[in-house]
C-alpha cells in the first residue's frame, strides 16, 4: 500500500480532495458516505485525507453514490495506478520523520518555498557536509549511516526543487554566518555555495544583522512557508524547534496568513537581498 510505504503522493492527495469535494457536492456527510460503501466513517475520513492507498472498487463505488457519470468514474479510476504509486522519496522513507513523509507530496507541487531560520543556514541551502555537521551537532541520537542517508535526501530535494523551478526565498540571522558548524573547511565550503546560491535567480537570501534591533521571528524557531500551485492542496506552514524530530504543520488559511504576515514583516526589516550578497563577501 503505497501511503503507508512512503507518504502521500500529490496524485493522490488531489484526487483524496476531489473525492471529498465530491461528496459535499452530492450533499452527502462522511456517515451517509460510509453506508453507501458499506463501511466504517473511519474509513471515508482516511480516503479523503489521503491516509490510505485507493482501492479502485471503493472510489468507483463512492463515486456512484455522489452521481458521477460513466466518463467520470472512468477518468478517475485511470488516474489511480499513478496516484497510489510510491513517491520519489520512497528509498529514503526508512530515515524520515513522519511529518517529513506527510510534507513531501505539498513540496512536489510548491511554486515557492519562504524558509526561516534563527541561527544556521535554512536546510535548503546546506552543502551535505553541513548537513551532516548539523546532524551531529542536534540529532546524536541517529547513527551515522542514518545521519549520511539524511544528507543524501536534502541534497535530493534541492536538486528536485531546482528542476520544478521552485523559487526559494530565505531569511536568517547573521548568527548562522558566524556560528562555525563543523571544521573550517565544512564552513568555508558553505559560505562558497551560499555565495554561488544567491547568484541563481530562483534562490533570494535575506540576512538580518548581528546588531539590528528585534523583528517579527526574532523568536521563533525554524520555519517553512509553502505557497502551492496545485487548487486542490492548500498552502501549508511547517515549525520546527520542539523535540527532535518534530514539527507543527497548519494548512487553515488563517493560520498561514498569520505566518506569511510574520514573514513579510521580518523580511522588511532584513537586509535587502543585494546588501546580504555583500554580507557574503
Amino acid at each position: 500500500m503505497a501511503r503507508e510505504r512512503s507518504g502521500r503522493t500529490v496524485a493522490h492527495l488531489v484526487l483524496a480532495t476531489r473525492l471529498q469535494m465530491l461528496r459535499k457536492a452530492a450533499g452527502l456527510n462522511v456517515r451517509q458516505a460510509a453506508d453507501a460503501l458499506g463501511a466504517h466513517q473511519s474509513t471515508i475520513r482516511r480516503i479523503e485525507q489521503a491516509q490510505t492507498s485507493l482501492d479502485a472498487g471503493q472510489v468507483s463505488a463512492l463515486l456512484t453514490a455522489y452521481g458521477a457519470s460513466l466518463a467520470e468514474i472512468e477518468e478517475f479510476l485511470g488516474k489511480l495506478a499513478i496516484a497510489n504509486r510510491p513517491g520519489w522519496w520512497h528509498p529514503w522513507r526508512g530515515v524520515m520523520e513522519p511529518w517529513e513523509l506527510e510534507l513531501m507530496s505539498v513540496e512536489s507541487a510548491v511554486r515557492i518555498i519562504r524558509t526561516w531560520h534563527p541561527s544556521l543556514v535554512p536546510a535548503l541551502l546546506r552543502t551535505p557536509a553541513y548537513a551532516r555537521a548539523v546532524d551531529d551537532a542536534l540529532r546524536p541520537d541517529l547513527s551515522p549511516a542514518h545521519r549520511e542517508r539524511r544528507a543524501e535526501l536534502l541534497m535530493e530535494r534541492q536538486e528536485r526543487l531546482r528542476a520544478q523551478q521552485t523559487r526559494i526565498w530565505a531569511l536568517m540571522s547573521a548568527t548562522a554566518l558566524h556560528s562555525r558548524v563543523g571544521d573550517s573547511e565544512v564552513m568555508a565550503e558553505q559560505m562558497k555555495a551560499l555565495r554561488s546560491a544567491v547568484e541563481r535567480p530562483d534562490v533570494t537570501l535575506q540576512l538580518h544583522p548581528l546588531d539590528g534591533p528585534p523583528h517579527a521571528l526574532i523568536d521563533t524557531p525554524s520555519l517553512t512557508l509553502y505557497r502551492v500551485e496545485v487548487p486542490e492542496i492548500p498552502d501549508h506552514v511547517v515549525r520546527e524547534g520542539g523535540l527532535p524530530g518534530m514539527a507543527d504543520i497548519w494548512h487553515a488559511n488563517e493560520t498561514v496568513t498569520g505566518y506569511r504576515m510574520l514573514l513579510d514583516f521580518s523580511c522588511a526589516a532584513a537586509f535587502h537581498p543585494d546588501k546580504s550578497k555583500e554580507e557574503l563577501l
